[in-house]
């Protein structure tokens, strides 16, 4: 027994026996089907019994679900960045959080088609909690982070959690991918939570806190897509928000949200891997020891490489002009994507209703303004 069972994923040892076991679930057929749609049942049914590690089930099956994914709902993913990552090397990858499934699974594929240590990733165990959807997380190396826990557990469950983390990377030499946040931007705003890094921090020991962040390898990652396919799905919260009001999540909305984004239209989608922290947390002040505006200061660092690295699209640019009512960035697109994103926008919600469609039309403008306001020479 581990201290990290309750949250850990399949012993490679394990994955056989957990895989025959879900092999004929109903969902896992579904998942199949998709992934290999001209092959009889056999084709996959047969190849289970041959599976004995994760590694196995992510190259030879998830890495060509996510194929399919591109395919169906996409037209192509890009990526850079991952050239200048050593192959042995295990890193924290630091992301801003657009899509539940989708997040990890691109940055894994990215992973295994550089040859490059792919991820154990961080998932609220909020999201697994139907058995097979716990058994399939934990079959794609998915470690649970423990949501709606008491005031009283929350520090222990943390601490297990940063111990973990820092177990994968410094003794498993496994990296890492955890957001940057909790839960998904749904307003375009892509910032780093303080209290994600103050979990990573409690397993410090006597290391000052910048040659500790440094010891993690972070490689902060910019995730974008032209198009976000739960984009219409982020708006009640949003509007709750807006409203003041406290927004309750509908039983299956969770659910709901991982299937849209499979397979809802995303267009273009480029990941950039960061340069890995270093030298720059040199130029953090210690003074006082202050370990509240050292942590500030960290994530804003991982901010400015996630802003100044995201990759702004057309549509970036078009709802930046139909908010401000400008067309100060007419160049960047052309007068038949403007036409479809605003076909877009009639479709899914109703223009009428100015907050819904300032919401909606900020959720995309907001990379945009993020760019232009952050303390970053970039050239948009």
């Amino acid at each position: 027994m581990s201290k990290f069972d309750e949250i850990r994923p399949f012993y490679d040892n394990e994955v056989n026996d957990a895989l025959l076991n879900v092999a004929r679930h109903p969902m896992m057929k579904a998942l199949m089907s998709f992934t290999f749609p001209d092959r009889a049942e056999d084709f996959w049914i047969d190849q289970f019994p041959n599976v004995h590690s994760i590694k196995d089930f992510q190259s030879q099956f998830i890495s060509q679900t996510v194929h399919q994914i591109l395919k169906r709902s996409s037209e192509g993913l890009t990526t850079s960045g991952f050239e200048n990552l050593n192959k042995n090397t295990a890193y924290l990858f630091i992301s801003n959080h657009r899509d539940i499934v989708l997040d990890t699974s691109l940055l894994n594929l990215s992973l295994l088609e550089n040859g490059l240590i792919m991820t154990s990733s961080a998932i609220g165990d909020n999201l697994v909690k139907k058995p097979f959807l716990h058994v399939l997380a934990k079959l794609n190396r998915n470690f649970l982070v423990q949501r709606g826990v008491s005031i009283r557990e929350q520090l222990g469950s943390s601490k297990m959690l940063s111990e973990y983390i820092l177990t994968l990377l410094k003794e498993e030499n496994r990296s890492v991918w955890m957001a940057q946040r909790e839960g998904r931007t749904k307003d375009g705003n892509d910032t780093t939570q303080q209290g994600v890094l103050k979990m990573l921090a409690m397993s410090a020991g006597d290391l000052p806190l910048k040659e500790f962040f440094k010891s993690l390898k972070i490689v902060p990652l910019s995730i974008s897509y032209e198009y976000d396919p739960t984009d219409v799905l982020k708006m009640p919260q949003l509007m709750a928000k807006a409203r003041n009001e406290v927004y309750i999540k509908d039983e299956k909305e969770d659910f709901n949200t991982m299937l849209s984004g499979v397979l809802g239209q995303k267009k273009h989608i480029h990941l950039h891997a960061g340069k890995v922290l270093d030298v720059e947390l040199d130029n953090i002040e210690t003074e006082n020891d202050n370990k509240n505006k050292q942590l500030q200061a960290i994530a804003e660092i991982i901010d400015n490489s996630v802003l100044q690295n995201y990759k702004l699209w057309p549509t970036n640019f078009i709802a930046y002009d139909l908010l401000y009512d400008t067309n100060r960035y007419a160049e960047k697109y052309t007068e038949a994507e403007k036409q479809l994103f605003e076909r877009r926008l009639e479709m899914r919600i109703d223009v009428t209703d100015k907050v819904l469609k300032e919401s909606f039309l900020s959720m995309y403008a907001n990379p945009v303004i993020n760019k232009i306001t952050h303390h970053q020479k970039v050239s948009i």
